[in-house]
């Protein structure tokens, strides 16, 4: 979401702290942060915001083989500064972590990769666009055409992705407010790519089709010291619409959600007009994570159950949370992706 996997991106400093899911609610006193009257620029805001805290390149996709057999994909950036400011070599204050996974009906394949900016292991551009972490990329002209490429101890894939649509700013221009007390963070997504390329799993190689989203988010502090995590859907309906809405979890709850037309006109939904209720839990890492779940918006009158495809799709990695995609019936039918956090074991 994006409020997304903040928690990675600071992995070091705060995976010790207990305000806010990963210390995502401790101050962040000399960075910058986020401004409603701020207006996204393009491509310059695709790059890197160093005089912010926490940042990422986070795309997921829905694809489907020549058998039918649908499978989930994920590559993600996070950039986590320990200052706020840049700095050249080993001087600088800005960390990297990338998280690549493949999810089939029967497995869940996740590796993670660490770097430290400044000495060219990790970063981004933003025109011509690229975004690396050792030899994972993604990477094209601008933001509309990409490949995709990452590997791991037993998968890889090399997919390539075309935009169909606009991009989407959510909130208020941008403007993505996560709390009552005012948090926030800046938020976009293209969420209309068409995605075509190669799976290679333990049984070979396999031809993949489908859809992806990347959503774009930078910030400093953008939870509530009460807030222990979060629940995110990204869900593309068969009719063409999309809907974006999250559920941030503390003393009491915190929605927000974006409603996206198939020609790509946007309507931003306040605290409260998305609901999501578990309907369902599963065991996996030792924790129990709802993996079935009511989502409504009777603005659009969306009233869907939303299934993950495997519900073992637990990201081990330095900051654990749970990732992974899902099918949609109800209303509307379709597929996505969900991601939570702040399920203690």
């Amino acid at each position: 979401m994006n409020v997304k996997l903040i928690a990675i991106l600071l992995w070091l400093p705060f995976q010790a702290m207990a305000q806010g899911f990963a210390g995502l609610g401790t101050d962040a006193e000399g960075f910058a942060q986020p401004r409603p009257d701020t207006r996204l620029q393009f491509p310059a805001d695709h790059g890197p915001h160093p005089d912010y805290r926490i940042e990422w390149w986070y795309l997921t996709a829905n694809l489907t083989g020549p058998d039918g057999t649908p499978y989930g994909l994920q590559w993600t950036l996070f950039r986590s500064a320990l200052a706020p400011r840049d700095g050249q070599g080993w001087d600088t204050p800005q960390l990297w972590m990338g998280h690549a996974a493949v999810t089939t009906p029967d497995a869940h394949y996740v590796t993670e990769r660490l770097a430290r900016g400044g000495i060219g292991q990790a970063g981004v551009t933003a025109a011509p666009f690229a975004a690396w972490i050792d030899d994972w990329r993604m990477e094209g002209p601008d933001l509309d055409t990409l490949r995709l490429t990452a590997s791991g101890p037993d998968f890889a894939y090399d997919v390539g992705l075309t935009a169909m649509g606009p991009l989407v700013l959510h909130g208020q221009n941008g403007y993505s407010v996560k709390s009552s007390a005012g948090q926030a963070s800046h938020y976009y997504s293209q969420p209309f790519y068409q995605l075509s390329g190669t799976l290679t799993l333990p049984e070979g190689d396999i031809a993949v089709t489908g859809t992806a989203w990347l959503d774009r988010e930078w910030s400093s502090q953008p939870l509530a010291q009460d807030q222990t995590g979060w629940d995110w859907f990204s869900l593309s309906f068969n009719s063409g619409d999309k809907l974006m809405g999250f559920v941030l979890r503390g003393s009491s709850d915190y929605t927000s959600a974006t409603w996206i037309t198939a020609e790509g006109t946007t309507t931003a939904l306040p605290d409260g007009a998305f609901t999501a209720k578990p309907l369902s839990h599963h065991s996996v890492a030792g924790r129990m994570v709802p993996v079935e779940w009511r989502v409504r918006l009777p603005e659009k009158d969306v009233d869907v159950e939303i299934k993950a495809l495997n519900p073992d799709a637990w990201m081990a990695t330095s900051v654990p949370y749970w990732e992974g995609p899902v099918t949609i019936s109800g209303s509307h039918d379709g597929v996505g992706y969900l991601e939570m956090t702040g399920y203690d074991d």
